[in-house]
This record gives C-alpha cells, structure tokens and sequence, in this order.
C-alpha cells in the first residue's frame, strides 16, 4: 500500500500543524507495517529553502519503506494552484501512483487516490473575527471543499468531531477521532539541565508562560488584563512570579495585543520572544511557575499538553477540547472573564504541588505509538473499502 502524505507543513512550520505532522509521522514509519510512504512537499527555491529540513534526513536514514518528493514550488504558489485556481495538476504528476494521499494540514491536494483529511479544528466557521477576511475566505471555501472529497476524515479530539460533523456535511461513519500525542522529550527535568537555558535566555526565577502565536483566537489581550490584576496590593499577589514571558511569533491581527501591552503599563512586566529553539521548549516549560492557555477555542491544544508533560501547573480555557486534553490535572477558567482568567492563575500557584504531579500523570493518555497505530488503521480502512 502506497501513502502519500502532505509534508508541506512539517518542513516549514516548527510548531503548530507542523510538530504534529513530523511526530505523527514519525511515530508511523517506526511501526513498519505494510505500507511505503512518500512525503511530498512544496519545496519553495535556491534563495529560500524550507527551514525545517534536517528532520528528513533522520527520518529517512535506513529505512526504504520512505521516500522524499520534493515539488518545485513555494508553499503559496502550490496553494494557489491546487486550492484558488484548483488547476488538475494531480500530486500523481510528482509522486507516481498512490493508493492513498493523507493530507494532514485541512486541504487536500488533487488526486486520483481516495483521501483522508486530517481538520484540527473549525476556528474560521466558530471564531470568524479572529481571521484576517482573505485568509477566512480563503478556509471558508477550500476546507469545505476538501471535507465533502475526503473518504475518511480524522480529527484531533471529540470536541473537534462533534463539531465536524455539526457544522459541515460530514456523516458521523467517515469522520473519526485520532488523538495527537506528545514527545518524551517532555518531561519533568531536573534544575541542572534546565539552568542554562534560564541563564540563556535570560529568566527570571519564576514566571508564567504562554506558548502559541500571537494571534486573536490565543486570547492575549486577556491575558495581559489579568495580568496586570495581579498587581502590588491585590489579594494573593506572589512578587515573585510577576513576569508574563510569551514565547511565539506574530501571527495576524496581533497589533491589539501589543496595544494593550502598553495601554496598561505592562511592558516592564512582559517579556515576548519572538522565536525560541524547539530543542528548548521543554525546558522553558519547566522553568515555568504557571503555563496559562485561555485561548478561546482549540481542535485540541498541543502546548496545554505539552506543559502537563512537563508537570508545569496549567491554566487554560473551560471551552472546546482543552477540558478533554486537560482533564483534572489543570485549572479551568472562563476564557471571557480576565478576572477568571487571573484567579485562575492564582489558584494554579496555591495548588502547585497537586498540579505538578497531576500533569505527568495525565499526559500519559496521549503518546503518539497509539495514535500512529491509530492512523494505520485508518489507512487500511481505506485502503480496503477500495476493493483493490
């Protein structure tokens, strides 16, 4: 059985959509089985290659059931071909034939093969404002679109199917949960290995963290009005932990938060950077006192996983997945309220040793051998309703 599997997001994109696409596919290459994969992707040119190539190599090192298809061109030309002026330029033209393409990143690429589609969540139907008009145009008509072709369609979490299968024409039989996971490498660590990124990137002994981009659905604008709640003077303030440190880059429509930021006095107290080395995140997440996550809405909420890994104590949002990712092992709070958002926060510093041994322990529900395993028999499923 031959798999053909958008790769687009894995070699350009180091969080989000494209650690979920190198884990979990990575995670099922090491199961073998019997199954070749090619891994396509928009290659882009000379002058900028994808940034996150070196991972292939790795991953391709020894094993003949993988092979590499690069296609010449950048990511957005790829889009408008395949998506905007949906031109029948098959990904056969570049692969060879392929038994079944699975296109892990909302849209799929035209083809012959029957298709599964991987929808992380359904922000630009449930949370329209938070898009910039081009791009939630362009999400409106092209995820639709792919969800009506597709012969089986995964989502990252029961909050995400149940809204699938609400919102779209998507019958309950062809639409089917396959859980993300997170990697080892988040873990508790001890302060000998995590001191020198501290020193590093230069961090305070104890803050609160946000991981993600800057973008509305992420809900910063909240988050800083709780901060700035927990001032000198305000019932359980903790002089120590008084640092907001925001590791992402600048999304869209992200000028309020910086708006924000200063309206309210904020920037002696707000550290934003811009980039962090993914080889650091878990360390960051260990020298963290609180992970707060009030993101309006999440398909799933991989950073909220990956802090509970870490058995960092967590605050996130009482909405979508998170309370399914979460369960008891964080604080939940009411994503529209900063005075929610800020209690919660307090009370996460109250109940840290609950949550620090909570967190590991909950984290181990999500490990990507069994969603790997998961997807193989997604595609036998597929492969098999073929009749080939």
């Amino acid at each position: 059985m031959i798999v053909g599997i958008d790769y687009t997001a894995a070699v350009w994109q180091g969080a989000g959509i494209g650690r979920y696409t190198r884990e979990l596919v990575g995670a099922t290459v090491a199961l073998g089985g019997p199954f070749r994969y090619v891994l396509f992707y928009a290659a882009g040119n000379r002058n900028r290659p994808p940034p996150f190539l070196d991972h292939l190599h790795h991953l391709c090192a020894d094993v003949p059931s993988v092979r590499v298809v690069p296609i010449p061109l950048s990511p957005r030309l790829l889009t408008i071909a395949w998506q905007r002026l949906r031109l029948p330029l098959y990904v056969e033209y570049f692969t060879g034939k392929l038994d079944i393409v699975h296109a892990p990143d909302f849209v799929l690429p035209p083809t012959r093969a029957r298709t599964i589609l991987t929808v992380h969540d359904l922000t630009f139907l449930l949370h329209p404002a938070c898009f910039a008009p081009s791009l939630h145009h362009y999400l409106s008509q092209a995820v639709p679109r792919s969800l009506e072709q597709a012969n089986l369609v995964l989502a990252d979490s029961h909050a995400t199917r149940s809204d699938v299968i609400r919102l779209l024409p998507v019958t309950p039989e062809r639409c089917v949960v396959v859980y993300p996971g997170v990697s080892p490498r988040f873990c508790p660590l001890p302060a000998s290995e995590v001191e020198p990124v501290r020193q590093q990137l230069n961090l305070p002994r104890s803050f609160f963290l946000f991981v993600g981009t800057l973008e509305p659905r992420k809900n910063l604008v909240r988050l800083l009005e709780a901060l700035a709640r927990l001032a000198p003077g305000a019932e359980g303030y903790d002089p120590a932990c008084e640092t907001l440190v925001i590791a992402g880059r600048k999304g869209w429509l992200y000028e309020e938060i910086f708006a924000t930021m200063k309206r309210l006095r904020l920037e002696p107290r707000v550290r934003v950077m811009d980039f962090v080395d993914d080889e650091m995140l878990p360390s960051l997440y260990n020298l963290a006192g609180v992970f707060v996550y009030p993101s309006l809405y999440e398909g799933f909420g991989l950073p909220v996983l990956e802090a509970l890994a870490c058995g960092t104590p967590v605050v996130t949002s009482a909405v979508a997945s998170l309370p399914e990712v979460a369960g008891d092992a964080a604080v939940l709070v009411n994503p529209h309220a900063s005075e929610a958002i800020a209690a919660g926060m307090l009370q996460a510093q109250r109940d840290h040793e609950r949550l620090r041994r909570a967190g590991p322990q909950q984290a181990q529900r999500f490990r990507w051998e069994p969603s790997a395993r998961s997807l193989q028999d997604c595609y036998r499923q597929v492969y098999d309703a073929s009749g080939e």
